[in-house]
């Protein structure tokens, strides 16, 4: 029987790693979907070689490496193109997610997953964990972190899904805007309902 899958997700810069982290810390399998995503179009990967094929070989790097910067420009604006490419990766991603949360062993396993409830990988899962921090601190820490002006930073924002329906649909919230050690005793608290269980 494979292990109770509980999805872990959180906006940009609140600091859904440090959790994630922590819980790896406690001995918790981790299926980040973000590295699976990355591995999907690593270089001379099939799927890479397709999207080269269909937007031409500037979409790649002279290291072999898929050029994000490019290909964000290409289905940024063209609702048809990005459709053509999540067509393309969502089934080979989720693929190789069922597979290593089926491999998965413990009292539960962490699917991490930025976009969790945007691409319904949320029905992957028996519980949902998000963390949250007020949108001014998102703002304010995101823009510190990646060096970039806020105004960026509120344009990721405005693009993902309104923190106001994700806290309606997450079974647990982790309050991430005080202290470290606030957070660890909140993933304790977690972990030990959902070991118990």
């Amino acid at each position: 029987m494979p292990a109770p899958v509980i999805g872990l997700t959180g906006g940009i810069a609140t600091g859904k790693s440090t959790v994630s982290n922590y819980f790896k810390k406690l001995g918790i399998s981790i299926v980040d979907a973000d590295a699976i995503a990355k591995q999907v179009v690593a270089p001379n990967s099939p799927s890479l070689e397709k999207i080269k094929a269909h937007f031409g070989s500037q979409i790649v790097l002279d290291n072999g490496e898929l050029n994000r910067v490019e290909l964000r420009k290409l289905i940024f604006s063209n609702e048809s193109e990005k459709l053509w490419l999540n067509n393309l990766l969502h089934p080979i991603i989720r693929q190789k997610i069922l597979e290593q949360l089926n491999a998965a062993i413990g009292p539960y396993v962490i699917l991490d997953a930025p976009l969790l409830f945007e691409n319904n990988l949320d029905k992957l899962c028996e519980k949902t964990l998000l963390v949250d921090i007020p949108e001014e601190l998102q703002i304010m820490r995101g823009s510190e972190r990646d060096g970039v002006n806020q105004e960026h930073i509120k344009q990721i924002i405005a693009a993902q899904m309104p923190r106001s329906i994700k806290l309606t649909k997450a079974d647990y919230v982790i309050d991430n805007a005080l202290s470290l050690d606030n957070t660890y005793a909140q993933v304790m608290a977690i972990h030990q309902k959902l070991s118990n269980r």
